[in-house]
């Protein structure tokens, strides 16, 4: 209380001078209907500046739950997208292997089923693939995985309804490829260095060849068919100490963008890799 008088007593003038301005100010505006109109626009004026400061200043401190808000009406209205609603793909595609013939008529030995990728990686040391289609619409493990320009990888595990995919682009990554035009086979590996680049290893020194040839899956293969795009001839290395050439292969699939692909099951995949492995164990 004795600083509220102190306060008074020292800014008295000061206050008596804006008390007489505000009563002058009450009784010209009373007096003068012109006046009244314009004290009361500009008061009115004024207090709608402090109205408008006041809501900014309000609505910053409730951003926090305006942005809450925002996300649980975003997060409602993406779950009724019809987008969000897909029955797992369940399609098939039958392809006959012209080889394999009977008095009967031809024998199928390989079904292709076209699948979405969800999930991919290409700049790790070991790259997967992740394919929205799994057990429960025919995937298996073991199923190779071919893009419409060239092969991809593949299967390694699956669950009801995704599989994941062995990419090319993995360091244990092994298939078996040869020459399109002599049939000179190799293996095809990748040394994780260039996402576009393969190696074929393995490709004796008597084939003729040259830059820009194209290499396919060999016939020695359980998984993939054969004949199918793996890339062309980039580099050609010839190793001075051994009988083979190591050649630098672009890839025919382009691994950054890959949408859709097909998986190919061989019937006869089982069979082929456990006589495979049965003979391994017993030379």
């Amino acid at each position: 209380m004795k600083n509220i008088f102190l306060f008074i007593r020292r800014y008295f003038t000061f206050l008596s001078f804006l008390l007489l301005q505000i009563a002058a100010i009450i009784l010209l505006s009373s007096s003068s209907p012109s006046h009244e109109a314009f004290f009361a626009a500009a008061t009115s004026e004024m207090v709608g500046k402090i109205d408008e400061r006041y809501s900014k200043l309000r609505n910053y401190f409730n951003l926090a739950e305006t942005n809450r808000q925002l996300v649980e009406e975003n997060n409602r209205l993406k779950n009724m997208l019809a987008a969000n609603f897909q029955a797992p793909d369940s399609s098939r595609i039958n392809f006959t292997d012209t080889i394999h013939r009977d008095t009967l008529g031809r024998f199928r030995k390989f079904t292709w089923l076209p699948a979405r990728v969800i999930g991919n990686t290409v700049t790790l040391q070991t790259n997967f693939l992740t394919l929205e289609r799994g057990s429960l619409q025919g995937v298996k493990k073991g199923m190779a995985v071919i893009s419409p320009q060239g092969i991809v990888g593949v299967v390694v595990e699956t669950s009801d309804n995704i599989s994941k995919v062995m990419s090319l682009l993995h360091r244990n990554s092994r298939v078996s490829a040869m020459l399109k035009k002599d049939n000179n086979a190799g293996t095809i590996e990748w040394d994780g260095s260039d996402p576009a680049y393969l190696t074929l290893r393995n490709i004796s020194k008597s084939a003729k060849i040259a830059k820009g040839d194209s290499v396919v899956t060999s016939t020695y293969s359980a998984n993939f068919p054969s004949s199918l795009m793996v890339g062309t001839v980039a580099d050609i290395i010839a190793d001075p100490s051994s009988n083979f050439y190591t050649l630098k292969v672009k890839t025919a699939t382009n691994f950054f963008s890959i949408q859709y692909v097909y998986l190919v099951e061989n019937s006869r995949y089982n069979e082929q890799v456990a006589l495979e492995n049965n003979a391994s164990r017993n030379p």
